[in-house]
């Protein structure tokens, strides 16, 4: 790949474009065949990224599904979006670096990072350190169970400002909003574009988005990249209606 993933994220921001990425579950690939179809379904959507990652991984296949995709495209980035450190694999092309600002955690500030650093130090996988920050879906999702944390409220966009800034001013480089899988309400239009507005840096929006308008609005109030992952486990054909509206108003990073 010519550019760097973080290059690609900083383009999204800058140039105003707009990036769809297809979140894969490990433990949801059941079957060569049927997962090697919707890869070609993803591909035929252009998606930007593969990101492969999940709460609860019982299955230890990580590198096998990298594989799967690398094996069709290998133009794509597959970036890890780890719920641990021992969700990592060096044949992935990048691994958001989380930490979860809007928790008190300290595992997932800092503890399972101490934990991978000599390991990554080792790889050529990109790191990108990004701050990842839990809003309230509507109801308790399985990321929210496993990171014992509190989700930032939906409709009190200052805190959510606060905290993305002080992962700013932490250096943080890219900040993922997240109302987890499987969320009856996505992250709020006014928290989206408030957050958008303070950190100007690259912003990545998931949960909860599983219909064409709620993912027209993510981007529209400032989501640079929108992930999908439930929403596409039960309508692969969600990928292609994003594409084709991207399409329509030109602003495809491809």
């Amino acid at each position: 790949m010519s550019k760097s993933i973080g290059d690609k994220f900083e383009s999204l921001y800058l140039s105003g474009k707009k990036g769809l990425a297809w979140l894969v579950d490990p433990d949801d690939v059941d079957g060569y065949t049927s997962f090697s179809q919707n890869i070609q379904k993803a591909i035929k959507a252009k998606i930007d990224f593969f990101f492969l990652g999940g709460s609860l991984l019982q299955r230890n296949n990580i590198s096998e599904t990298i594989q799967l995709i690398k094996k069709q495209c290998a133009e794509i980035p597959v970036i890890l979006f780890p719920g641990s450190a021992m969700q990592f694999s060096d044949e992935a092309d990048g691994m958001l670096f989380l930490s979860l600002i809007s928790g008190r955690n300290p595992d997932l500030l800092i503890g399972q990072h101490v934990s991978i650093a000599l390991e990554l130090a080792k790889s050529s996988v990109e790191i990108l350190p990004t701050g990842y920050m839990l809003i309230d879906g509507g109801e308790k999702t399985a990321v929210h169970y496993i990171s014992q944390t509190i989700p930032l409220p939906n409709h009190h966009p200052e805190l959510s400002v606060a905290t993305a800034l002080a992962g700013k001013f932490l250096g943080l480089k890219y900040f993922y909003l997240d109302a987890g899988s499987g969320a009856p309400d996505p992250v709020s239009p006014e928290i989206i574009r408030a957050v958008k507005n303070a950190i100007k840096a690259p912003l990545i929006v998931g949960g909860g988005l599983n219909s064409l308008e709620k993912i027209k609005l993510a981007y529209q109030s400032g989501a640079d990249l929108v992930v999908l992952g439930n929403a596409v486990v039960q309508n692969m054909e969600l990928l292609e209606e994003v594409s084709s509206f991207l399409e329509t108003i030109h602003v495809r990073v491809n």
